[in-house]
């Protein structure tokens, strides 16, 4: 979000809080942030190093409280707390923002990039950032940044070698429409469920697969009960750096100007990290995990399913055109 829209906040919160006074701008102040991701992610990872970097462009005022790995709750719950001013940041992914924000679905168009390299340049566009304007009516918070993770792949318990084969498979999703309608409509069974259940729901059967980035697949060693990996690159995943509209308008335009630049710096690094990372999460999966990869498994695979997603959903948001026009510009 531009700074000059940010500024364009204060006519919605104006009733919300009295301006900062003085003596409030030089309070220390912990900002509570949640994020569902354990402490060896990278996102949390990150979100320590920004709690250093606050602290030291503060002069020590300013620091960072985290609760990771959901323990305010999941996403949902966490934007309610947002909302109301109960929490005062959080690290949420776009997939929980379409609830909300339905041109947010946009980012998460299949095939809309071929690699993480252009899904970082897509999270670095204007076109992206627009799409954050939404945020301080639809759900009380400001949007400071894109980060992203890594990109999607399938994970399953048995071989594939054909989208038919998928078919009434009961794969783990992130709970989002535009993902669950994309598995819908290959005639898989989506089925959303928390991080930490994940591990046992394969070992148990109780699920098929996974839709996962390299990330989680290593820290979470879904490959132990998911051996078959589809190199699918088939969603681009990102994060919004949240901060609550409450919690923003007690802070004076320096304090703002402060934060907004430090979260920026910290979800480049966070983006930059997983470009960087990308291509060795893949072969530290490959020579240390034993699971047998599928390399290469394009758009194709699922014949039509591009054009039938695309179709239905620029019904509801310009930007599945507007994001599919940049990234053929590239």
């Amino acid at each position: 979000m531009s700074r000059k829209n940010i500024l364009a906040l204060f006519s919605l919160v104006a009733g919300l809080a009295l301006a900062p006074s003085a003596a409030m701008a030089q309070q220390e102040q912990s900002f509570r942030l949640g994020l569902i991701t354990p402490p060896v992610h990278v996102w949390n990872q990150e979100v320590a190093a920004l709690g250093e970097t606050l602290q030291e462009r503060s002069d020590g005022r300013f620091s960072i409280t985290a609760y990771p790995s959901g323990q305010l709750g999941n996403e949902a719950t966490m934007l309610q707390q947002l909302q109301t001013g109960a929490l005062d940041m959080a690290w949420l992914t776009t997939a929980e923002l379409t609830f909300r924000v339905p041109d947010m679905a946009a980012l998460h168009a299949p095939f809309l990039v071929t690699n993480i390299a252009d899904a970082a340049r897509v999270f670095r566009s204007d076109e992206a950032r627009e799409i954050l304007d939404a945020l301080p009516r639809a759900t009380g918070t400001v949007g400071l940044c894109y980060a992203m993770i890594g990109m999607r792949q399938m994970v399953m318990r048995n071989p594939i070698d054909s989208a038919e084969e998928l078919r009434g498979q009961r794969i783990r999703i992130t709970p989002a429409p535009p993902i669950s309608r994309f598995f819908e409509m290959f005639g898989a069974a989506p089925a959303p469920m928390p991080l930490p259940a994940i591990y046992d729901a394969l070992a148990n059967a109780q699920i098929d697969g996974l839709d996962m980035d390299y990330e989680s697949i290593i820290n979470f060693r879904y490959y132990e009960h998911a051996p078959y990996l589809l190199e699918t690159n088939h969603h681009m995943f990102g994060m919004v750096a949240l901060v609550s509209v409450r919690r923003w308008a007690q802070l004076s335009e320096e304090d703002r100007e402060l934060v907004s630049d430090a979260m920026q710096l910290h979800c480049d690094r966070t983006i930059d990290r997983f470009v960087e990372e990308e291509e060795d999460k893949l072969d530290r999966l490959r020579e240390a995990s034993g699971i047998r990869i599928t390399e290469g498994v394009g758009p194709e695979f699922f014949g039509d399913i591009v054009e039938r997603w695309d179709a239905e959903w620029a019904e509801r948001t310009p930007y599945v055109a507007r994001l599919r026009e940049l990234v053929a510009s590239f």
